[in-house]
């Protein structure tokens, strides 16, 4: 499942825009998340970069059919461009995966937006 969010222009007020990139698990039936890695990055390229590298982490450790969605993700180049254009437009991106007991989230999104 994609989704997106408006972002402020993070060039605002003359800053340098930086990109927030997390993942976290939401096991079922949980209050807390367990975060699974967040990193800053200078530019909508790396923050892509990341979200691959962090959704292979993923996908390897998963079972072969929950794995599918996330290793489908990963071949898809027009899906990582549309992450990469939503991210320099100042909107943030949102891969989520599944299994029977836990929901995996990875967000990429501009420094100063809401996550």
């Amino acid at each position: 499942m994609l989704t997106s969010t408006r972002a402020e222009d993070p060039t605002a007020g003359g800053q340098h825009a930086s990109y927030q990139c997390r993942a976290a698990a939401y096991p079922l039936h949980e209050f807390r998340s367990i975060a699974l890695g967040s990193h800053r990055v200078a530019s909508p390229r790396l923050a892509v970069r990341w979200l691959r590298e962090r959704t292979t982490h993923i996908t390897d450790q998963l079972d072969t059919a929950y794995a599918r969605p996330g290793i489908h993700w990963l071949s898809d180049e027009p899906e990582q461009e549309r992450a990469l254009a939503y991210l320099a437009a100042g909107t943030a991106y949102q891969l989520t995966l599944y299994d029977d007991t836990t929901r995996y989230v990875l967000v990429a999104y501009p420094q100063g937006a809401a996550s």
